[in-house]
């Protein structure tokens, strides 16, 4: 392994832990779980425990220039936050929510018309007036990909729409 600046090891760690702070220790234990499994590192809380907790050779950096993470606990707020101007992303968003960011209890893989209907109404967006149809609609805009019995997963190009395409850059 090459050296590392430990400059860049303090500076990374300390916007992990602004970061953390906010959170739960539930919350932080499924964020911890989810960045150790997106880079692809092995999954055990053995490991977080065995870790040292020793932070006193961090020096306290100032948060000052740190964005906090915005928190999103429901579907409205990510609405909010993402702003989707059309059924077909709202699909994207609500397929988003519930594989990434919904409680663990009820968080899933696929969605189907009964999730558009239910997380359409929870975020205040306008109904579509067949739900089916709008997972069609979705999955031929290329954001969700058809799994088989009316469900639909989100796929790389939906992901890419709520991670980093919403909100939508208005031209002035």
């Amino acid at each position: 392994m090459s050296e590392q600046n430990p400059d860049l090891e303090l500076s990374a760690i300390q916007t992990i832990l602004s970061a953390l702070e906010p959170l739960d220790e539930e919350a932080q234990q499924r964020v911890f779980t989810y960045v150790l499994q997106r880079m692809k590192l092995p999954v055990s809380m053995g490991n977080l425990s065995n870790a040292t907790t020793d932070v006193s050779i961090a020096p306290n950096i100032p948060a000052t220039t740190l964005t906090p993470a915005l928190a999103v606990t429901d579907i409205r707020t990510l609405k909010a936050q993402k702003n989707p101007r059309s059924a077909n992303e709202m699909a994207a968003l609500v397929a988003y929510y519930l594989a990434e960011l919904a409680p663990v209890e009820e968080r899933k893989a696929s969605i189907d018309k009964s999730d558009i209907e239910k997380y359409f109404k929870q975020a205040v967006f306008t109904l579509p007036k067949v739900a089916k149809q709008t997972l069609v609609n979705a999955s031929a805009a290329g954001y969700l990909d058809s799994i088989g019995d009316g469900k639909y997963k989100l796929n790389p190009v939906g992901y890419n729409l709520v991670v980093h395409g919403l909100p939508s850059k208005q031209k002035e």
